[in-house]
């Protein structure tokens, strides 16, 4: 008689997940060990996981393009319209004639490439889940929070309001971060005021909020997955901030949700995403939409994109957001909580990649 199946071997969640953040080496330590097969924590559940249904064969849902060139000048109100109408109905848009010269974007893009492809021993001394630190390269924030975890590494640099030493900052990326950061500053002032006329106010009225005090720039890298259909790049979320702006590159995998279907947004050379966040939606009262969006994962790469998240939920500042009181009447009263950015990133924090729960706990 044949012996009984010996029972599955135990699997421990946590000592696997202590292990390989402990290595520091992210995903792109486990890809350069040769492996063939994921680990089990980055393995996500089917109903998680993309699939052909999922995803729009439409040709003509895509996001909307706006192009800034002549946004001082002929075009304004034109430009404003286009923007009012994807941040309300898509809460995305690819934007072109930024003014971000194509050399610039170029360099970025391998900046990421360059730190990622170091070697580990240079590229550990960065590691860190210290939120307190400006500079920090990590794989997953939410690796101890979510129930699977994403095939990405990431470098994080808070550079405003207050940036780091300049010493703090990698020295094979950090010229070009620097200068990147000032290209983007610029653009959000540019940004925010459009924005601020598409709801119908006073030009300097995001800016006068806050809105543009702090920026964030989070370097991702993707590395070729041997098992694409077992993981993702990046879980389904809406971010926190209040918009996000996105350097993407060629690969493509990027995509949103839009009317229950998940549509690609196709890279388009020198282009820049924009995404509204949680925390303008919150202030907007919900006119402009904070939507979710994932990335899946590829057997080829790296995919690298660098997004630019404009708020100041890493600085601690007591200013309370709410939805703006020109915006309200007694037909729109309000419809989210007031918070703090640094609360809400904490609470964002403490949920993970987790869909829209963040700012569910914030309606009323």
């Amino acid at each position: 008689m044949a012996d009984p199946p010996s029972p599955p071997p135990h699997y421990d969640r946590a000592k696997e997940v202590k292990e390989f953040d402990e290595s520091k080496t992210g995903v792109k330590g486990l890809v350069d060990s040769g492996i063939s097969t994921i680990p089990r924590i980055f393995l996500h559940s089917p109903h998680t996981l993309p699939n052909g249904s999922d995803t729009t064969a439409d040709p003509t849902l895509r996001i909307p393009t706006v192009d800034l060139q002549g946004v001082h000048v002929d075009r304004r109100m034109e430009i404003v319209g286009e923007i009012q109408r994807a941040s309300e109905k898509w809460g995305f848009f690819q934007m072109v004639n930024h003014g971000i010269p194509d050399g610039v974007l170029e360099m970025m893009m391998e900046s990421v490439v360059s730190f990622n492809e170091l070697p580990k021993e240079e590229k550990m001394v960065f590691y860190t889940r210290d939120l307190k630190k400006k500079v920090r390269f990590n794989s997953n924030f939410d690796l101890y929070q979510s129930r699977a975890a994403n095939w990405r590494d990431s470098l994080l640099c808070v550079m405003a309001p207050d940036p780091p030493n300049v010493d703090e900052l990698p020295p094979v990326c950090r010229d070009i971060t620097l200068e990147y950061s000032k290209h983007i500053t610029k653009l959000g002032n540019t940004l925010f005021e459009l924005l601020s006329e598409a709801l119908g106010l006073g030009k300097d009225h995001l800016i006068g909020l806050g809105c543009t005090e702090g920026h964030v720039i989070v370097s991702h890298y993707y590395p070729a997955c041997p098992e694409p259909h077992l993981t993702i790049g990046t879980s389904p979320h809406s971010d926190t901030d209040f918009v996000n702006v996105l350097l993407q590159d060629h690969i493509g995998g990027l995509q949103v949700r839009y009317q229950q279907h998940w549509v690609d947004v196709t890279p388009v050379p020198g282009a820049l995403v924009v995404n509204i966040g949680d925390l303008l939606q919150l202030i907007s009262n919900g006119r402009f939409k904070s939507v979710e969006h994932r990335v899946l994962a590829n057997q080829v790469g790296p995919r690298v994109s660098v997004a630019c998240f404009f708020s100041t939920g890493f600085h601690p500042s007591t200013k309370l957001y709410g939805p703006i009181k020109e915006l309200l009447s007694d037909e729109n009263p309000p419809k989210y909580k007031e918070t703090t950015t640094r609360d809400y990133l904490t609470h964002y924090y403490g949920v993970g990649l987790d869909g829209k729960t963040a700012l569910d706990h914030y309606r009323l």
